[in-house]
């Protein structure tokens, strides 16, 4: 059995190449036209990209999104990309925190607190493992990272290729409504590669949770990443045939939006227009990971940051275009849907 730090590490290795991409299933946002206005009536340096999301302000609509922790390696990303969410006024989400309940040397790899004290920061631990922890538990892995709060992940797509992966997914209404109820802090209901469809958005707004990152298929897949560490041929064949699976991001975030959830749009978001896109459909703020690791791991802190630079200069542009003074104006914007993003919504 191979111990969790070790996987942790195969992960961040994974995801730093292109070889965990989706393979013919794209995200669907290049579905989504946004309307040329030759008026805009604006000067760019009036646009406000600010956002309001679980009680922080984020100066512009953007997360860098759950990676990593549990190792040396995953400490060092955490802390440098931390430290760009702080200085960027970006929110930052934490890797599953499964290591650091399991094996408690580990919390200082997601101790990011004294590299990013405002920052909106985001706990993280797998639904499987939230329905077993008590909620003062889970209150704990809260308060040790001073997150502002928990996402809860559904991963079972994952979970049935990877080498021990959990086999049960019974109980996660139950679980979240229990957190709802006792937890000090906001619960975010987040996918892992394969989106959230329009049934899964109204079953937890069902249950009181108000916020959705919703990791839409296209971008990693999480699914490719256990193939390619699978030893047993059965789960290799497995995730070579499930590696597309899921529902795409563009329309997962029209499902979650339309629920009534304030939505982080995540899965294969790489560019200032993907981000512009992604709100147009009802989107609050974007999670961006595996590009923000690649550009860390080519050229270090000062590559990951030319790479954030490009992304807001592409956004802040396409808002001026589109004649959106700020982010609530984008969610607004003029629009047009094609084929195949139409059908996901006629569902």
């Amino acid at each position: 059995m191979v111990d969790i730090g070790q996987r942790k590490q195969e992960h961040l290795d994974l995801c730093a190449t292109d070889k965990v991409a989706f393979r013919a299933q794209t995200n669907l946002l290049e579905c989504v036209n946004l309307v040329h206005q030759s008026l805009p009536e604006l000067a760019l340096d009036e646009l406000d990209l600010s956002v309001h999301l679980l009680g922080k302000t984020l100066r512009a609509p953007l997360i860098i999104a759950a990676m990593t922790g549990g190792n040396d390696a995953s400490g060092e990303v955490n802390r440098t990309l931390s430290a760009i969410a702080e200085a960027r006024g970006y929110g930052f989400g934490l890797g599953s925190q499964r290591a650091m309940q399991r094996s408690p040397e580990t919390t200082w790899t997601y101790a990011v607190r004294d590299y990013a004290p405002t920052t909106l920061l985001l706990g993280n631990v797998g639904m499987v493992q939230a329905r077993q922890l008590p909620t003062s538990a889970l209150e704990e892995l809260v308060q040790e990272v001073g997150a502002d709060a928990l996402c809860v992940h559904l991963n079972p797509a994952m979970e049935l290729i990877q080498p021990g992966g959990d086999q049960d997914f019974r109980g996660g209404l139950e679980t979240f409504a229990r957190l709802v109820s006792e937890l000090s802090v906001p619960v975010v209901g987040k996918e892992t590669g394969n989106g959230m469809s329009r049934r899964c958005a109204q079953q937890l707004q069902s249950v009181g949770v108000g916020h959705v990152d919703v990791s839409g298929a296209g971008g990693t897949s999480w699914v490719g990443v256990e193939t390619l560490r699978a030893d047993a041929e059965p789960q290799r064949q497995l995730g070579e045939a499930l590696w597309d699976w899921g529902v795409p991001t563009a329309a997962s975030v029209v499902y979650c939006a339309s629920a009534g959830h304030r939505t982080i749009a995540t899965g294969g978001i790489r560019t200032g227009l993907d981000v512009a896109r992604a709100i147009a459909l009802g989107a609050d703020a974007a999670g961006i990971a595996r590009p923000v690791l690649q550009a860390l791991r080519a050229g270090g802190q000062d590559a990951a940051e030319a790479y954030l630079d490009q992304v807001e200069r592409e956004l802040k542009s396409i808002m001026l275009l589109t004649g959106c003074r700020n982010v609530d104006d984008l969610k607004h914007a003029q629009r047009v849907l094609r084929t195949p993003l139409t059908d996901w919504l006629a569902i």
